[in-house]
């Protein structure tokens, strides 16, 4: 589920907790989410909060932990993301920007994502982050609300690949990366 605070979540890119121990020293908030029972994964974007449930658990039980959770974290004035995160924690994702060294079409690429698609993806409550392109495969991760959801598949298929493949001949197909990094790629 959705929760948008009213306020700044995060300035830049996003992070994803999947356990309480990634939050450990690194979010707080995060942190205290996980006290509530039943709750599976955590998800930051700029604006907005996603918290995945475990499958049995009910959000009418859920939402209102939750939220009270939230307007605690945000009234008490600590900031979401601990000063002293560990650099390189894969929790934290950045934006695509492109950078020097990346060739013409994953410029392009990295900007079709941050233009059309990763405004549509945090409208759902999810973030995608581009993890590689070789031999005219685009390798996509998603995040929050859009990793596990049963329409990823149908969203990375018909709807980015369609879309990437219409400006860029080059990309044959789009895959999900599963938590690959950049280093498994020619980029």
């Amino acid at each position: 589920m959705k929760f948008i605070p009213g306020e700044t979540v995060l300035e830049t890119g996003s992070a994803s907790f999947k356990t309480k121990e990634d939050a450990v020293g690194v979010s707080m908030l995060a942190s205290v989410l996980f006290e509530i029972p039943d709750v599976e994964q955590i998800f930051f974007g700029n604006d907005f909060i996603t918290v995945t449930k475990k499958e049995p658990a009910d959000w009418a039980m859920l939402k209102a932990s939750v939220l009270t959770t939230i307007m605690e974290h945000y009234i008490s004035g600590r900031p979401v993301m601990e000063a002293n995160k560990k650099k390189g924690d894969k929790s934290i994702n950045k934006a695509d920007t492109s950078a020097e060294e990346d060739s013409e079409i994953v410029k392009t690429i990295k900007e079709l994502i941050d233009t059309r698609v990763r405004p549509a993806v945090a409208e759902d409550g999810g973030d995608i982050i581009f993890q590689g392109f070789k031999d005219g495969t685009v390798y996509l991760e998603l995040h929050g609300s859009c990793s596990g959801c049963p329409s990823s598949t149908v969203t990375l298929k018909n709807g980015i690949e369609t879309m990437l493949k219409h400006y860029i001949p080059e990309v044959l197909a789009v895959e999900a990366a599963n938590g690959m990094g950049e280093e498994h790629f020619d980029l």
